[in-house]
């Protein structure tokens, strides 16, 4: 390299001319060593916008109402019917007592159906490890999205046929103001997807530098 003063060869690495004793402006142009350009390339392709380090969205579960969560009401059922078939005979005979019998036991077992049929076709939950879809309705379909670093606590709740299955009810409480109390009915493996959310909030929470009960 030349000296800008007196143009005479200079080492590259030197700090004064040898010749004129001027001081060597550093090159504002130069390019950086191939380690250090490596290493920038790097931290700058695992940064986004925000400069939080990159977390592609990925599934951890999806679902909806399970059918486990109706074992009440068919045990209810069942129980209508054994009633409805006996009383014909404790109380009176007769065809109209039979086929008031009947009619009952039809309706015991064709209204859980129903909400069962609703429930399955009008409910739709996915959990990213960022986000809570929660999808609604039959003919209108609404999808409401919560993100999980607003999430502020996740609880179960289990009935005694439910315990018996497996299934309960997870209550999501979150800064969200469409759906601050959201409960995510009928879920099989209640406590795992609880867990699955508990620990995709406190994963956010840790990226974004938040601390785990910051609201």
């Amino acid at each position: 390299m030349k000296c800008t003063a007196c143009r005479a060869d200079v080492p590259a690495t030197a700090a004064f001319c040898p010749a004129c004793g001027a001081k060597i402006a550093a090159d504002a142009t130069a390019k950086p060593e191939p380690a250090q350009a490596a290493v920038e390339t790097s931290l700058r392709s695992r940064l986004t916008p925000r400069g939080l380090p990159d977390s592609p969205e990925q599934d951890l579960w999806h679902g909806g109402y399970s059918p486990k969560a109706m074992l009440g009401a068919w045990v209810v059922s069942a129980l209508i019917s054994i009633a409805c078939l006996i009383a014909p005979f404790l109380i009176a005979s007769g065809s109209g007592w039979y086929l008031a019998s009947f009619g009952i036991i039809a309706v015991a077992w064709i209204v859980p159906a129903l909400v069962l049929l609703f429930r399955r076709m009008s409910i739709s939950y996915r959990v990213t490890n960022q986000r809570l879809f929660h999808e609604s309705g039959i003919l209108r379909r609404r999808t409401d999205r919560i993100e999980l670093i607003d999430v502020d606590d996740v609880a179960t709740d289990q009935g005694p046929f439910e315990r018996m299955m497996g299934v309960g009810s997870i209550r999501i409480t979150s800064s969200d103001r469409t759906h601050p109390v959201l409960v995510l009915q009928g879920i099989e493996g209640v406590r795992d997807v609880a867990a699955k959310i508990d620990n995709g909030r406190r994963a956010e929470r840790l990226r974004r530098g938040l601390h785990i009960e910051t609201v």
